[in-house]
Parts: structure tokens; sequence; C-alpha cells
């Protein structure tokens, strides 16, 4: 069997459900000869050997369960018989799921077991005596449809369940090919449901039937490929499975899986939905009668259902309009309706009539109620005829550790989180709009924002605003990304950086407008993207520019170089001062170049991150370092032990340079996965600050990078006067401020490329 077996695992002309059939195959075979040899002519009569669950299905993935029941008529003996069965199956390094029972009580097991239950549905005979197989076949599915209501119930709160732990397949970077919602449980439990009572249309088997044979090849492949009994597919496998699969490349398997997963839920949310509103009765509805909302458009049993002639009579915003009445009461269109639209809704003409326009702002207004209907409606093809450019982005993946989502459901996710904040903003159509606009330009070849910026002019023309209105949109998009960047990868206390920016935005509204965008953006974006320190941050700058923008002078927001109070005092209080507050860590010290990377080494030794330091110096010579610092790994930071450390690095006691590279060759494997190599880039700005070259600094992720970073700056002779230091998924994005010991910037050709040549050598660059 082992041979057999790895022939099998080795045979690249087999995928998916062919090859978990001839891994079936395999097995029974097999198994069908360890029962003959186990029992003999006994198993002719009495006694039967048959397959359950998936392995019933004949769905034998290579890292599946052998899922079988040893059925018997209450004879002795049976137990020695199942030993000599099951023995080889495990001494072949198989997982064994087994059971020896009686017909009787293999169901009244089932009586109560919602998985011994699900399980039997799919009893497929193995071998011995047909008679057994048969009557547990058929009194298990009679059982079960004679329970369905408390089976159904059960199932439904097992869907929910398991939506929570496990998350989407259609959305998510690396989805649960299996459990997620939009997975293959999702059909299973869709079948067994549809074996108590019939909760599918007609044509939701068809399209259920290419979605799920695409979900089971991924699975298999990925079982293939990684050895393991793995259902997450994971960054790093993705390239692997789609080779094996004929994808041109990962991100064409991933759209593929996100287009299937996203039909396997909505049939099954859909399907549920019915479950749900059967269960309850008519008793249990909302209403009992129609309630008109609006022309064409009614309120039925908590649905929103159409007329048979709405699309025809009620013009091109019927659809919309019924999206934004299902939104607003947190609701759904039925399922009947929605083919309606789907045949019939006409297109909206151009440039849209303002009622469109309204409707439209109030379905985005809904928040996160908008993101299911505008889902169904694209379910059907209808949204693509509101917004034809949404097809670029439909199910696009975003392949890298800092997104969780598709563009398509990212642009829903940030419209949402932009509704939430709209009562802050003086127009909040324009918000709502250009939240869901902003990274459409990702469906395009080119930069995603100058493409984007082309598709918001267009659309904005087309929605029929005004042509102020047009440019507020397109400069969303142009600078979405500006606030984000410039707090946390610039010094807020340059004159230069609040200069800048002013200019960029230019009004008042645009800056409320994008600082709103910022917010509901980085939350869609992932954990990583959004913080207390980093919302701060954008704060403090969009107060600084609004002040500009509202007539006020540069520096009274910026004034570089100035020291608070306490900052004073630190300083009066040296020469040598070090102690911690919370994620505060400050140092003064005689200044010197070299100061800020050996703090870096210790607290990288410690496994802690600095997001953020300010550097200052006085007339005496005394240096005031600040570091804003993150724990990288669970756990209270031991400051004692951290203090002493950068003591002793300070007194010589210490090579904190060995130490660092101790401390990254232990936890290299700690390094994040990649869905493409990052490069490491170095790149300088000698304009947006008057006294300050701005080194950028984008690398990979990896133990001790700061600390390499600014030894090489150290090195050269510079002091850092501020940095700004964040982890973007499995690259840094770092930004120093430095200058000469003498407070010039560095502008010479030559040292500029010294820098940057030291820098990558220090990365380990070749570039």
């Amino acid at each position: 069997m082992k041979l057999e077996r790895a022939a099998l695992l080795a045979d690249t002309s087999l995928t998916g459900r062919d090859w978990c059939r001839a891994h079936s195959e395999l097995m029974d075979s097999w198994l069908a000869k360890l029962l003959q040899n186990a029992a003999g002519s006994v198993a002719a009569h009495g006694l039967a050997l048959v397959a359950v669950g998936g392995y019933g299905r004949a769905e034998l993935c290579p890292q599946s369960d052998v899922d079988v029941v040893l059925l018997h008529d209450d004879r002795a003996g049976v137990a020695t018989i199942a030993d000599r069965v099951w023995y080889p199956v495990w001494d072949a390094g198989f997982t064994l799921g087994h059971s020896v029972r009686t017909v009787r009580q293999t169901l009244a097991l089932a009586q109560s077991d919602l998985d011994t239950a699900t399980s039997l549905l799919s009893v497929r005979h193995l071998a011995g005596d047909t008679n057994l197989s048969t009557e547990l076949a058929d009194r298990s599915l009679t059982q079960w449809q004679k329970g369905s209501k408390r089976w159904l119930d059960a199932l439904r709160a097992r869907v929910r369940d398991r939506h929570q732990r496990a998350g989407e397949v259609a959305f998510l970077l690396e989805p649960d090919l299996k459990d997620g919602r939009g997975g293959l449980r999702d059909v299973h439990a869709l079948r067994w449901a549809e074996a108590a009572r019939r909760i599918l249309f007609d044509v939701d088997d068809a399209e259920l039937e290419g979605p799920y044979d695409l979900l089971l090849d991924a699975r298999v492949e990925l079982q293939r490929q990684t050895g393991r009994a793995a259902n997450q597919l994971l960054l790093q496998e993705q390239d692997a499975v789609a080779s094996a699969l004929g994808y041109e490349d990962a991100d064409r398997l991933m759209a593929s899986i996100a287009t299937a997963a996203r039909t396997v839920a909505w049939t099954s949310d859909d399907a549920w939905r019915r479950v749900e509103s059967s269960l309850r009765g008519p008793v249990g509805r909302i209403a009992r009668r129609d309630r008109e909302l609006a022309p064409g458009i009614v309120l039925r049993d908590g649905e929103i259902h159409l007329a048979t002639d709405a699309a025809v009579q009620h013009g091109p915003t019927i659809a919309l309009k019924a999206g934004m009445l299902a939104a607003q009461r947190g609701t759904v269109i039925d399922r009947e309706s929605l083919e309606l639209l789907s045949r019939e809704a006409p297109p909206l003409p151009e440039p849209w009539p303002a009622e469109a326009r309204d409707i439209f702002v109030g379905l985005l207004r809904t928040a996160r109620a908008a993101i299911a209907v505008v889902e169904s409606l694209d379910q059907r093809g209808i949204w693509t005829r509101v917004l034809p450019e949404w097809l670029a982005v439909s199910c696009k993946p975003q392949r890298n550790a800092y997104h969780r989502f598709t563009v398509d459901r990212h642009l829903l996710e940030t419209a949402a989180n932009a509704a939430a904040l709209a009562d802050g903003v003086s127009r909040p159509d324009l918000l709502v709009v250009g939240a869901l606009l902003h990274d459409l330009g990702k469906g395009l070849t080119g930069d995603h924002t100058e493409r984007g910026m082309e598709l918001a002019r267009v659309l904005g023309k087309r929605m029929g605003f005004p042509a102020a209105d047009v440019d507020v949109l397109t400069a969303m998009v142009e600078h979405h990304l500006l606030l984000p960047d410039v707090a946390t990868r610039r010094d807020l206390d340059d004159p230069g950086t609040i200069e800048q920016v002013a200019k960029a935005v230019g009004t008042v509204l645009q800056l409320e407008l994008l600082a709103a965008l910022t917010e509901a953006d980085s939350i869609a974006t992932g954990s990583q993207a959004w913080s207390e320190w980093k919302a701060s941050l954008v704060a403090e700058l969009a107060a600084r520019v609004t002040h500009v923008l509202q007539g006020g002078a540069v520096a009274d927001v910026a004034a570089e170089d100035a020291l608070t109070p306490e900052q004073v005092a630190l300083l009066e209080a040296g020469p040598t001062r070090i102690e911690a507050d919370g994620h505060m860590l400050t140092v003064v010290v005689p200044d010197e170049p070299g100061i800020f990377s050996r703090v870096a080494g210790v607290l990288t030794m410690h496994g802690i991150d600095v997001v953020a330091a300010t550097v200052h110096s006085d007339a005496r010579g005394t240096g005031l370092e600040q570091f804003r610092t993150e724990r990288t790994f669970d756990g209270e930071v031991q400051w004692p032990d951290v203090i002493a450390d950068i003591h002793r690095v300070f007194d010589g006691s210490l090579d904190v340079g060995s130490a660092v590279e101790r401390r990254a060759s232990r936890y290299a494997h700690r390094s994040p996965q990649l869905a493409a190599p990052v490069s490491n880039e170095v790149s300088f700005d000698n304009e947006i600050s008057a006294t300050a070259t701005v080194v950028d600094v984008h690398a990979a992720d990896g133990v001790g990078v700061l600390y390499r970073i600014t030894d090489v700056l150290a090195r050269r002779g510079l002091d850092i006067r501020s940095a700004r230091v964040q982890t973007m998924g499995a690259r840094v994005v770092d930004a120093f401020y430095v200058r000469h010991a003498s407070g010039a910037k560095v502008t010479d050709d030559d040292e500029l490329a010294a820098i940057r040549r030291d820098v990558l050598a220090a990365l380990g660059s070749v570039g």
C-alpha cells in the first residue's frame, strides 16, 4: 500500500476530485483485502466494513483521516477481527477514524451527535455483508429526515460558529479552504441540509459544482506539496500550489479561489437565511403583510421584494434603491427579486440623475450593512452594471502580509469604515464615494494611484458630481497615502513637512476628507496599519496643517529643534540619565555619533522595536535621545535590565554588535513569509527639511535591521536628529533625519552614493 500510495502522490496527471477518487479506490481495495484476511468467509454474513464522512464521499485527500465503521450483527469475536484490520492501517502511517458497532448502536449515537449523523449521510459499502451497509444507509437517512428541524438548527449554528473561527476564504490573504466561509465545508453543510429538506434553487447545484472542484483541487495540492493535513493555504505555499494546478502565477490562483469561495459563501448564506425563516415559521417572521417602501418595492417577511414589473416600470435606479432599502433595514433582497434584477435591471444613464447619486450615497452610508448587499448585487452581475470598472478589482488578491483583503473587499471595508466617520466631515457624500474609489486603480496596469485618479475623474463625471466635486474625489485618490506616509515617516516638528502637506492638500475640506479616509483605509488594511500611536500622529499632522490652511504661520505649529519644558529639564539634569516610562525610553548622555545605534542595538537584544525617535542637544554638548518603543514578542519589558545593558554599552563592557548578530541568528526562522522578495532600497530627500537630509530605507524586516542602518550612519560621522520607523507586513519603512556634526546637510553626490552602498551592504543587499 505504501508504494502504491507513493506512486499516486507522484502522479501529476491527476488532481482534485480525480486524485481523491483514485486514492479512495486504492484504499477501498486494500481495506477489503484486510477484512477478507481477518474474517474469511465470515465477512460475507453479518459483518461489513463501510466508509463514512469524506472517505464515504470518495474524497480521500492526501492527508485525510480514513473514517470507517466495522458493522456487525452483535457477534462475538468481532474485536479481534477489527484489530487485524486496524493495525496494518496504523502501521502504514494512516490516521484512522474507526469504530466497531451494530447498526442499532450506530444509529443511537447518530441520534444525538451531529458529526456522527452527518458522516452517515455518505455511507459507502467497502466489503462484507451489503445488507448491513444498505440498512445503515437507509435508516440513517430516514432518521436524519425525521429530525430535520433539530438537525437544521444545529447545522446552522455550526456553520455560523465555524465562520467566526475560520474567517473568509474569498477575502483573506491565507484562507482556510475547508472551514472558512465559502470553503468546502459550506458545500458539505448544504448537501447535508438538502438531505433533510429541499433548500437550494435548481441553478444552485450547477453553480456550486465548479467552485467546489476548484477548492478541492487546491486542498489536494496543498496537502501533496506540504505532506501535512493542511487546510490553510499559507502565503509561502501558494506559488507551488498554483504551479501544480497549471496557473500562471499565485495571483491568478488566489483570484480564482476568491471567485469560487464567493459563490459558495453567497449561496450558503442565501440558503441558510431561508432555512432560518422556515424554522421560525409564520408566527416568528417579522411581517405578515407586504409593506410598500417605494414604488415596486415591498418589505415581506423581513426581506426586500420587487414587483414582477418593477425593473421595467420604475426605471434604472430600481436596483440601487432596493439595495439601499435592504441595507438600511439590515436585511436582504430576496432571491427571486435578485434574479429578476439580474435579468431585467436597465443600466443607468450617463450622467446619472441626481436621484441615482443620492441613492448610491445612501447605500454606502449604511456602513457595514452595505457590504453584504453589494456582494449580493455583485454575485448576480448587477453591481458591475452600476460600476463596470469594479470587474477589474473583483476578487483581485493583494498578496502581501500588510493587506488582509482582496481589493474589492478592501474597498467595501474602507467605505464602510468611512461611513462610520461621515458625521465628522462637512461632505459625507464625497467621503464615502472617495473611499470606495481610492484603490480602484489596482485593477489596471501601471501606478495604481495615477490610474485611480483617471478612474475617479471619469466616474465622478458619470455619477453627475459637479466639476469641483470631481476635483475633490480625484485629489482624494491622488493623496490617499499622503497623511499616513508623512505622519509616520517625516518629522512633524520640521516646518518643511507642514508646508509641503499644506501645499499638496490645498483646502481644509480636502484635509478633513483625507484624514477620515486615512483612518478608514488603515483599519480596513489590517491590524498592523492602524494603532493609537499612528492615529495620534495623523491627528497631530492634520491639526498643524489645518492651522496653516486657515492662515496661521508654520512657526506657530512646527518649531524645529524646539524643546518641551520636560525635555529641557531632562537635559539640565544630565550629564548621564537613562529612564523608561511606559513605551518611552529617554537617554541623556554626552552627545557623540553612534549613541542612537548603540541604544537601538540594546533594544533589539531585548526584543523591543523602535517606532520613533527624536534627538536634541544643548550648547554644553549634552544629547537627549527619546525612543518610542513597542514589544516585539509577548510579555512585559524588563526596563531595569535594558537600562543596565545600555550603561554597559556606554562603558565598553558590552559588545552590542556581536549581541545583535547572535540574536539575529537565533530568531532568523521567525522572519515573516513573503509573497515576493523584498528589495532593499535607500533614497534621499534634501527638499523637505531646511536643516537635515532625510534618508529613506525600505528593507526586508528582520532582527537587527535598525541597528545595522544606524550603525552605518554613525560610522559615516552623521548625527541622527530624528527617526520614524515602522513595519509594514514583511518590510520596514524607515526614515532618518541626518546631518554632519557641523550641522550641515549631506549634499555631496559621492557621499550620498557611499551612504547608500554601505547601508545596502549592511542589510545584505547585492545591488
